[in-house]
């Protein structure tokens, strides 16, 4: 794939549709940091079309930023980048800074942490933790138990392939789901008390 950025290496990844569309996202060299290809990206942003304008979404471990921002592109009215790593989150702040985008807050911070503070509603949550780190299933309970999602919110996760997608919590269900590569890839709906 071109422009493929690998592990613990630099390099840009490319938004795909909307207003940023074309535009390539400059991602630091960062140990652990692990792009979601761009085919798994379409693909998400398919499934998303029909929710996503006007939605507020979180991308809890943003990484390069390449969710929340493709987000941003086709129409989402807010988007929390939440990244732990310092150099990351100042290239996000940055690439934020440089394409003068509103709507877009950076918050460098350890997620599980932040998702103790106190919860704002979201629409759309990404999910893409390190692999390595088994965040996926910790960041799945607090989001359901803390009051961090919006009625009929969504909910994208990834994961390693060899592992699988993680047990959903009971109120949450897979509506989509998808494997490339190494990754498995889904998209759960939260199902739980409509109290917006």
């Amino acid at each position: 794939m071109q422009n493929k950025v690998g592990r613990g290496t630099s390099g840009r990844l490319r938004i795909i549709g909307g207003e940023l569309g074309g535009r390539r996202l400059p991602v630091p060299a960062q140990p652990g940091l692990r792009p979601t290809p761009e085919r798994v990206r379409e693909t998400l942003f398919n499934w998303l079309q029909p929710c996503i304008a006007g939605s507020r979404c979180l991308d809890l471990f943003a990484g390069s930023g390449a969710l929340g921002l493709e987000a941003r592109s086709r129409g989402a009215a807010e988007v929390m980048l939440i990244e732990h790593a310092e150099p990351v989150a100042r290239a996000l702040q940055a690439t934020v800074h440089d394409w003068r985008l509103t709507g877009v807050e950076v918050r460098r911070a350890d997620a599980l942490r932040w998702l103790a503070g106190t919860p704002r509603r979201f629409d759309i949550v990404f999910l893409d933790p390190p692999f390595s780190a088994d965040l996926l299933v910790p960041a799945c309970a607090r989001l359901a138990r803390d009051g961090w999602l919006a009625a009929d919110a969504h909910i994208y996760l990834e994961a390693a392939a060899k592992g699988g997608l993680p047990a959903l919590p009971a109120d949450w269900s897979l509506v989509r789901a998808g494997r490339a590569g190494d990754v498995a890839f889904g998209l759960a709906l939260y199902e739980g008390t409509r109290t917006g």
